[in-house]
């Protein structure tokens, strides 16, 4: 009996020193910390395991051995399941237990830790432009944003032609997730453009006899193709088009014709008649009123201009013969034909002078 007794004492000792060496390895494990001696930017942008995770780590420079991530990535129960996709900011000397803990995925969707990021959406005028901008930010991929967007389900869901979709993004810069995908994208935008649109934008939109927030967009896309460099004209080139638009006239603005030809025209510096006469539903040199969609997406501010344009009688424009951007404005032919004139002589010279 007492033989049993001391052998079943033994064996109780050796189960308790097995569980104290486990425990205390883990406790070993838990005050162990990264290896980064800087704050260090450290991205998941696909499905990992525990030894994945710690492959990528170690391969990244944030832990020096794997063991720690193993022990506590497994005590932790991790997986491919619960480990959030995104973007993480480790600091030096960060415990590996409170790292694990970051990556853990939440009941919103993110990793404890998951910090966001800088999206900014820009003035470019063709929206495969914005999808490459994307996905260098973000895990959006160009490709599947392009067939998103032409998708008519798409089109369908947010309410808008294919060619008035640019009207949806308004340029901003914007805080997401880095593992934001190109539906959540589009959701995040519709979210933007039904906020900007409030009743009293749309009241001003109706008050200058615009239908929709497109055309709106559309309008002030051709403002700021003609004036980038000074916003006090926005304003006034808006006015101008308005006029146009209700009394008849074609708007006759040369970035229209030029969006038709897509970015074959970028290099050239003089626009001809063969480049004018293309048949295109964005030529307004043809077409009478408005396009059918905007030719680049523009600041906000000019859509702003847009809604509370200048009143006056201009109907024509033309750059001044100089490089500040500023344009002369007319109210009858006579008058623009004289500045028209007056620049074309002008940049004759210039030309002239660069051969």
């Amino acid at each position: 009996m007492r033989k049993k007794i001391i052998l079943l004492f033994l064996g109780i000792s050796l189960v308790a020193g097995v569980l104290l060496k486990d425990k205390l390895s883990l406790l070993w494990y838990v005050t162990s910390s990264t290896a980064n001696k800087n704050e260090a930017s450290f991205y998941i942008s696909k499905k990992l395991n525990v030894e994945e995770l710690a492959a990528e780590l170690l391969k990244n420079g944030i832990v020096s051995e794997v063991k720690s991530v193993l022990v506590l990535g497994e005590y932790k129960k991790l997986n491919a399941e619960n480990i959030a996709l995104g973007k993480y900011i480790i600091q030096p000397k960060t415990s590996i237990r409170s790292l694990l803990n970051g990556f853990r995925l939440n009941n919103r969707g993110n990793g404890n830790a998951e910090v966001e990021v800088d999206v900014v959406v820009p003035n470019v005028r063709f929206l495969a432009d914005l999808a490459g901008k994307l996905s260098a930010k973000t895990m959006v991929d160009s490709s599947e944003f392009v067939a998103m967007i032409e998708d008519p389900a798409t089109l369908n869901k947010y309410g808008f032609t294919k060619e008035q979709l640019p009207a949806l993004f308004l340029p901003n810069t914007y805080k997401m997730y880095y593992d934001t995908d190109a539906s959540q994208f589009l959701d995040r935008m519709a979210k933007e453009f039904k906020n900007y649109w409030t009743a009293d934008r749309i009241a001003a939109l109706q008050s200058i006899g615009l239908k929709s927030p497109s055309e709106a967009v559309t309008l002030a896309s051709i403002v700021y193709s003609e004036q980038s460099k000074v916003p006090s004209e926005w304003p006034i080139i808006a006015g101008l088009y308005l006029n146009r638009i209700h009394q008849g006239i074609p708007l006759q603005s040369d970035p229209t014709f030029k969006f038709c030809w897509g970015k074959q025209l970028d290099t050239v510096q003089r626009l001809l008649n063969v480049h004018r006469n293309i048949d295109c539903a964005y030529n307004t040199y043809l077409i009478k009123g408005l396009p059918p969609g905007p030719i680049c997406i523009p600041p906000v501010e000019v859509v702003n201009a847009v809604l509370n344009p200048a009143k006056h009688n201009y109907i024509f424009m033309v750059a001044e013969p100089s490089y500040d951007g500023k344009h002369h404005f007319a109210k009858d032919y006579s008058e623009h034909y004289a500045h028209a004139k007056i620049f074309q002589n002008w940049l004759a010279g210039e030309l002239a002078k660069n051969k």
